[in-house]
């Protein structure tokens, strides 16, 4: 909805960040002081930042803590991205679940990880601890762990990189030791 103020300027609102003002207020004429003047001007914000975020996500999958340090460097304020981010999620357009498991699918493409690490990677994205497991438990019921263990391997040995280092490495990379000496025995035959 479009709210003109005295002065000249519109902005819209969405009268789903509206509490004290309510829908059948909305009528041409109308004047506002005070508080309902200030959730008016507060709802006019959010809505901008909900735009801005939509504009994000047509662009590429978004995460909530990312996207809110995204809205954050384009001025918005926290209390006006987050009703933004809850109206979003309430729409589904804003899905952390969704996101881990795209991002995982698409990690996939170019890095061999193990658990552990793809665990550290969504955790420090924010995600939360009951989402990331079930994005990896679904997306391992689909990647065996081992075998991308074994293409991290693989690459290793093209480089020529000694027993110590190809360990590290996929430590690094989140394989569990068994799994790497596993791993390990079937390339030394």
């Amino acid at each position: 909805m479009q709210i003109t103020t005295v002065l000249g300027p519109s902005f819209f609102v969405r009268t789903v960040y509206l509490s004290l003002v309510t829908e059948d207020e909305l009528v041409e004429g109308a004047e506002f002081t005070d508080e309902k003047e200030e959730e008016l001007v507060d709802s006019g914000l959010c809505f901008g930042a909900e735009q801005k975020a939509l504009d994000l996500l047509n662009r590429s999958e978004q995460y909530r803590l990312g996207l809110t340090s995204k809205l954050m460097k384009k001025g918005f304020d926290k209390f006006h991205i987050n009703k933004a981010l809850d109206y979003l999620e309430s729409k589904k357009y804003l899905d952390d679940r969704r996101f881990a498991r795209v991002w995982l699918n698409a990690r996939k493409i170019s890095h061999a990880e193990g658990r552990i690490r793809l665990q550290m990677e969504l955790a420090s994205r924010g995600i939360d601890r009951d989402i990331i497991e079930d994005a990896l438990d679904e997306y391992f019921s689909e990647n065996d762990e081992e075998e991308l263990c074994r293409r991290a391997y693989r690459k290793c040995i093209k480089i020529k990189k000694s027993s110590e280092k190809v360990t590290a490495y996929l430590l690094k990379c989140g394989f569990t030791i068994k799994l790497i000496e596993k791993v390990g025995k079937e390339f030394k035959g």
